[in-house]
């Protein structure tokens, strides 16, 4: 692997790129794959993981086929920028499951979560033990109605 001024080499992109479609094959495939051997290959996945590029090698589980299949985005306005306020609202967001994504962001809004859940009633359900914990101006929900892309896939373009 490059140094981390240098940026990534060509291999270690092919790597990544592979890994980001399917992390199960084997060492010896993806090694074919890139057009290394098996040992530079299985060395520059674990320089990898120490650098922190590779924080892990997880299953992309299907939501509708463990009823978690609406997904909701939801916007929150707080008039609250203190740092004990924000320290709980992450404290709430990490500990509640259905929600798989959360984002600070510029403009209007001042946060956005995604929430995975079965239908309407559990994202009230949601929404109910939110608001309990945290003091917010306001809250807005959008449903998903169709996903039209949906990727784990880190844009390798960049590197």
């Amino acid at each position: 692997m490059a140094s981390q001024s240098q940026g990534l080499d060509p291999f270690d992109l092919a790597i990544l790129r592979e890994l980001q479609r399917d992390s199960t094959r084997s060492i010896e495939d993806l090694a074919a794959l890139v057009n290394l051997s098996r040992n530079a290959c299985w060395r520059r996945i674990k320089l990898l993981e120490e650098a922190g590029v590779i924080r892990a090698r997880v299953a992309l589980v299907e939501a509708s086929k463990v009823n978690a299949g609406l997904t909701v985005l939801i916007r929150i306005r707080t008039s609250q920028h203190s740092a004990k306020w924000a320290e709980a609202f992450r404290d709430t967001v990490r500990a509640l499951p259905e929600i798989v994504g959360a984002y600070r962001t510029s403009g209007e809004v001042d946060y956005i979560l995604r929430a995975r859940v079965p239908d309407v009633a559990a994202y009230d359900r949601l929404y109910q033990r939110l608001i309990a914990r945290v003091d917010m101006v306001d809250v807005a929900a959008s449903f998903v109605m169709e996903e039209i892309k949906d990727t784990t896939e880190v844009p390798l373009g960049y590197a």
